[in-house]
């Protein structure tokens, strides 16, 4: 367990105070389980999803792109046994009422724990119902004549968007096995239990490859291992402490009843390991169900062998927004003037923030400004003439941005200026025309 016991709270409310995350709908009461990205949230956020695409599919010739729609034929649900097997079990405290997912223990124990430092509510005893099973998928209604709409499900995840393109993706490229599908989207689920802020929503983004390989058990032990370090050296690489992490690998009780092997990333949140990352060996099962249900072929033919079969599908399935808390949390440190974010500049919504010395002084101010301008070209930087240099040194460490910049009056002679490291609190002397390019490298 996370020895701050009060590091998810403290976190919370830097994101409300500072515009990372807001309760969704919240001058209405809120919405359970959704939440809104405000500017520094979305900032944030939209860099994750840079890196992940960048590091996946930019920088990779094995990797594709795709965006799927979220509404999808009912069948498609059908075929991948959401309809009939995504469920969760569901447990009713027959004293208040309140239901809980059967399979999270952690949940129940503290739930009867209330109960008892509160006789008025049973005595002190908590009676539940017997587990039922509860489909998760999220109904819609497609039509404009209420009475004859057709039901539909917004996508419990995005995995089959990429499957039922398995084909397009073949016959529009030139790619060869092995090869993935890269998508980035937003999915749904019924949560019965939201909780521990963003980390189990509703509404929620994921970041997934599908990645095809022969049906062959070596090449899958094989490549399974390889996505299994390549994401656990991702997480690292972008400054997630090694000890934070952990795989936990599924046993063959837990494992879902398509995969082959499976195991997850956990994180040590204040709350104990949670999964926010998952590496699934699904060997052929989406492709073949989804050829039984469409009347598709979905076979591969070799171009050098002519061999005719199905791929099996490894899976790297990420939360955005699971990652993007544990990023919070993981970089959470205090100072002696208060809160610090030591996002990786690569992650962090502002590379740089441009100060003026003095607010009172125009030509700080203008040349300043001139800074911030240039440089609002290649990256997002912040300006801020409040207070004095101090505080405003505190405001951007709160928000996590790496690098101040303040134009003095020597910037007025040499055209140089202090760029300050929010990590080692040291400070440079750059000249402006060099400013760019220093960002850039330190960005990494």
């Amino acid at each position: 367990m996370n020895t701050n016991a009060n590091l998810l709270e403290k976190v919370v409310a830097l994101c409300k105070r500072r515009g990372f995350i807001y309760p969704g709908s919240e001058i209405y009461g809120g919405l359970a389980g959704t939440w809104d990205y405000g500017p520094l949230g979305s900032l944030l956020k939209k860099n994750i999803k840079d890196v992940w695409w960048k590091d996946m599919v930019q920088l990779r010739n094995d990797i594709v792109g795709a965006d799927a729609a979220i509404m999808m034929n009912p069948k498609a649900w059908e075929a991948s046994g959401h309809v009939e097997a995504f469920t969760d079990p569901l447990i009713e405290c027959k004293i208040c009422h309140q239901r809980f997912r059967a399979d999270q223990p952690g949940e129940i124990n503290s739930h009867e724990n209330m109960h008892k430092q509160l006789p008025d509510w049973g005595g002190g005893g908590v009676e539940w119902t017997e587990p039922q099973t509860f489909n998760l998928l999220v109904k819609a209604y497609l039509g404009v004549i209420e009475g004859q709409q057709q039901e539909i499900y917004l996508r419990g995840e995005i995995t089959n968007g990429v499957h039922v393109n398995f084909k397009n993706v073949l016959n529009s490229t030139r790619i060869k096995l092995p090869f993935g599908i890269a998508q980035i989207g937003k999915a749904f689920r019924n949560e019965i239990t939201p909780g521990n802020f963003t980390f189990r929503s509703r509404e929620f983004e994921q970041m997934e490859v599908q990645f095809y390989i022969k049906p062959d058990e070596e090449e899958g032990k094989k490549w399974f291992e390889y996505w299994k370090e390549n994401r656990m050296d991702w997480y690292i690489g972008l400054g997630m402490k090694k000890d934070n992490l952990r795989f936990a690998d599924h046993t063959p009780e837990k494992r879902a009843h398509y995969a082959r092997m499976a195991t997850d990333i956990e994180y040590q949140a204040p709350w104990g390991w949670a999964e926010f990352m998952g590496i699934h060996h699904r060997g052929d099962w989406d492709l073949s169900r989804h050829q039984q249900f469409s009347g598709q072929d979905m076979h591969y033919i070799d171009p050098e062998t002519d061999e005719k079969f199905i791929p099996w599908d490894i899976e790297t399935s990420a939360g955005v927004d699971r990652s993007l808390l544990f990023f919070l949390l993981d970089a959470y440190s205090e100072g002696e003037k208060g809160a610090v974010l030591k996002l990786h500049p690569k992650l962090a919504p502002y590379k740089a923030a441009i100060f003026p010395l003095l607010a009172n002084k125009p030509e700080l101010v203008g040349k300043a400004h001139k800074v911030y301008i240039d440089l609002q070209k290649d990256f997002m930087v912040a300006w801020d003439e409040r207070g004095n240099i101090g505080g405003r040194y505190a405001t951007q460490d709160e928000i996590g941005t790496p690098f101040c910049i303040t134009v003095d009056f020597q910037t007025l002679e040499d055209d140089t200026v202090t760029i300050r490291d929010r990590d080692t609190a040291k400070q440079e002397r750059i000249k402006i025309g060099n400013l760019s390019q220093e960002i850039s490298s330190r960005l990494g």
